[in-house]
Formats: C-alpha cells, structure tokens, sequence
C-alpha cells in the first residue's frame, strides 16, 4: 500500500512553511492555497450577483453552484439539492431545529449526546435540540460516554457504546443526534451499525418516524463521510476543519426535506425540495467556491484519485502520529497522567487525543499548555471544547473550565513534530 508524500502534502499549506508546530487542529485545521486563490479569484473577477443573464454573473453563478457540487461529493450525497451552506455548524444545526419544529410534538423524545455541543445539549447554554424540546415540549435523553472495558484502571477512559444506547429507543424517540467522532475522546463512533440497530429496534416498537442526524465535525478531516451507506436523514461538518475556508455544510436527505422541514426562505420562494429551506439567503459566495478546493486536493492524495483510498491513507499516516504519543501517555501513569478517551491506538482512535494530570502532584490543564504557550512555536489547548456536558460528568470530576488538554494532529503532520511535543511534555511532567 502506498503511503502519504509528506513534503507535497506540507507543500499545499502555506501556513506549514513558518516553522510553527499546529496542534490544535480539531479546533480548525490550515487552509490549502488553493482555496485562498479560489477565493481571490472569485472576489477579483466573479464578484457580482447570482442569476443574471450576463456572461460574468453565469461564470458567478456556475462557480458557487460548483461548490454544493464539492459537498455533495464529501457526503457522497445523492444530488446537489440536499446539501446547504453556512457559517458554522451551529447554525446550520440551529436552523435545521426551527425547520423541524413543526414535525416534532409533545411528548416525542430526542436522544442526544454530550460532545461538540453545538449539535446537542449544554446545560448553561442550551444547544439547539434542548431548545427546540422546550419549544415543543419534547423530552432530550442522554446517551452517555461509557467504561472501555480493555482500561478498567481508568476512569476517563470511556467511549459511546451502543449498550448504553439501545435502552434510550423507545416508543416515543422521534430522532437521535449524535457525533461521529468525540472531539475530545477522540474515539470514531460506527456510524452504521449504531443506525441499523437502533432503526432495528425503533421498527420493534413501532415508532411511527425516527430520523438520525450525525455530527462529523470532529469525523470529516479523519475519515470518509457516506450519508447514503449510513442511512441517516442529516449530517453536518465543518469546511474549515477540512482544509477549507470558514464554512459548513448540512447534509439533509431528499424524503426529509420535503416532508419533515418547514421552509425558513422568503415566503415567495417554492423551495419544497431546495436546500433553501434551511438556507435564508445567500452564503457567502466566495467562501463557497474556496470549498471547491478541498475534494481535488484530498483525491490528490492517493495514486487511484478515489476519496475513499485518499482517506485510507490518512487513517493509516494518522496512527504513525498516534502510536508514540499515546504509548508516552500511558507510560507516565505513575505521574498521573490519565488520557481521556481510548487509551490505544487503532482504527477507531483518530489522533486527537485529550488527558490529565492528577494524582500526588496534579497539575492544571491550563499551566501545561502554557509551558507550551511560552515557547511560542507550538500551539495546543485546553478546555472542554464545546463538549460541556461530557466533560462534567466524567468521574472522578474535572473542573469544566480548566478540563483537559488537547493535543490534535492531522495528515499533515510529522512524526518529528510528536517527537518534539513528546520532548515538552517530559519536561513540564518532570
């Protein structure tokens, strides 16, 4: 099997070149030159407005189309017409909750989980489902992270287990939002069989419509996105984590569209089977055409040109990134070093990878990462990342605002550059 060219993938992100080490890349990844020259491009030559019968405004027109034309590709989507633009996750999702509104009754439930939050639940600052339930007067369910049984002598280390989930289903659930992969765990959910099990179970019960949408924010830079494999009604990821500009994507499926979502557009509008229904007004069009970039650039990775053997690559460099880090994790566990998440490498660990210090000599997530800050040449976080509730109900607690440390690589990343995170580390655990 080949393997990644790391000097040409490094060579297609300018940012790379200054030396800085980027490790926070589950926060958003650096952006492909050739997205910013799509950008420019569009803003130089083809800044006009959509629709027109005039040469410039068909090239405008055609270049933005040929952006749903890019995620339809990523979510290897059905047509162009069940994909919609916005600035960010949490909005799309947002609106998605207000089209939906009118299909979701008293008493149904939403089953929800307690990561990348913008999808689900926050206590402090409801997320859009927990809103919509209170509009509706629907009842939110939590599917909780739980023990990995190969780490019983760690406590943080937990994942989402389709055990714990199957009890939640019942006659009332209505739809299941969950993430694809744990910005903070780090652990890759399989998407197809949680949704033929629970669909299994939901046709037991005769629940009379349940639709399922899937969080690959924290997925899409890891592994390929398949809505048609994974039979689910939506999904949501975000460009920008993925190499692109600052945009995101929502994938709904064609049926669901048209029956299950109100239109959010102007009123004189027919869009019963556009995108437009969770789209009011236009994206930012330049934004749109940057996304163009993105499959060329990722199907340029494997010799095939196929985006499927494009991610296998990926998957594969990514472990060469994951395996030293996580074996120096565990072996500081007499320090106290406890990761949070799946302890082992693997195919379903992507390498972002969260931890504490605990024990005799604690230290706070925010004075490690500041050993770091203070260098000035490698960037990593802490906090909870948008995963409020998961974070505060991992035991024994964690304080939610200082929480854990993050340390998140993708494709373009070396295995010198762990080496030298790994060289940090060993002095501040000193």
């Amino acid at each position: 099997m080949p393997s990644l060219d790391i000097a040409t993938v490094r060579s297609a992100f300018p940012a790379l070149s200054s030396g800085f080490l980027y490790a926070d890349n589950a926060g958003g990844s650096q952006c492909l030159a050739d997205a910013v020259a799509h950008i420019s491009d569009y803003l130089l030559n083809t800044n006009v407005q959509l629709g027109a019968d005039y040469a410039v405004s068909q090239k405008s027109t055609s270049r933005v189309a040929s952006g749903a034309d890019a995620a339809k590709e990523l979510f290897n989507a059905d047509s162009v017409d069940e994909v919609a633009f916005g600035s960010s996750a949490t909005m799309l999702v947002e609106n998605l909750t207000r089209a939906i509104e009118k299909d979701v009754n008293e008493g149904d439930e939403i089953i929800v989980t307690g990561e990348h939050e913008v999808l689900v639940y926050r206590p402090a600052n409801a997320g859009p489902w927990k809103r919509l339930a209170a509009r509706r007067g629907a009842i939110i369910k939590l599917w909780r992270p739980s023990q990995i049984a190969a780490s019983p002598n760690n406590p943080y280390a937990v994942s989402l287990q389709l055990e714990a989930l199957l009890p939640l289903v019942t006659a009332k659930t209505r739809l299941l939002a969950f993430t694809a992969c744990s910005n903070i765990l780090g652990s890759v959910v399989p998407v197809k069989q949680i949704v033929r099990a629970v669909r299994e179970k939901a046709r037991e019960l005769g629940v009379p419509k349940l639709e399922v949408c899937v969080d690959c924010v924290a997925y899409a830079p890891h592994r390929r996105i398949d809505v048609k494999d994974w039979d689910i009604e939506y999904c949501v990821f975000s460009v920008y984590k993925v190499y692109g500009p600052h945009a995101s994507v929502l994938y709904i499926r064609a049926p669901a569209l048209t029956h299950s979502l109100s239109s959010l557009a102007h009123h004189f509008l027919s869009v019963d089977t556009k995108p437009y229904k969770v789209q009011p007004g236009g994206p930012g069009y330049e934004i749109v055409y940057g996304c163009t970039a993105v499959p060329p650039y990722l199907k340029s990775l494997a010799p095939s040109g196929a985006l499927a053997d494009a991610y296998d690559l990926i998957a594969e460099h990514e472990q060469t990134l994951l395996t030293p880090l996580l074996a120096y994790l565990r072996g500081k566990t007499d320090r106290g070093v406890r990761v949070v998440g799946d302890e082992y490498e693997g195919p379903s660990r992507v390498p972002t990878v969260s931890f504490v210090v605990a024990g005799e000599r604690p230290i706070r997530s925010k004075d490690v990462v500041k050993a770091f800050d203070d260098r000035g040449d490698i960037g990593i976080r802490y906090g909870h990342f948008y995963a409020y509730t998961l974070v505060d109900t991992l035991q024994p607690k964690l304080n939610v605002d200082d929480a854990v440390v993050r340390i998140s690589f993708v494709h373009y990343n070396t295995v010198e550059e762990v080496e030298k995170i790994i060289k940090v580390l060993d002095e501040v655990l000193a």
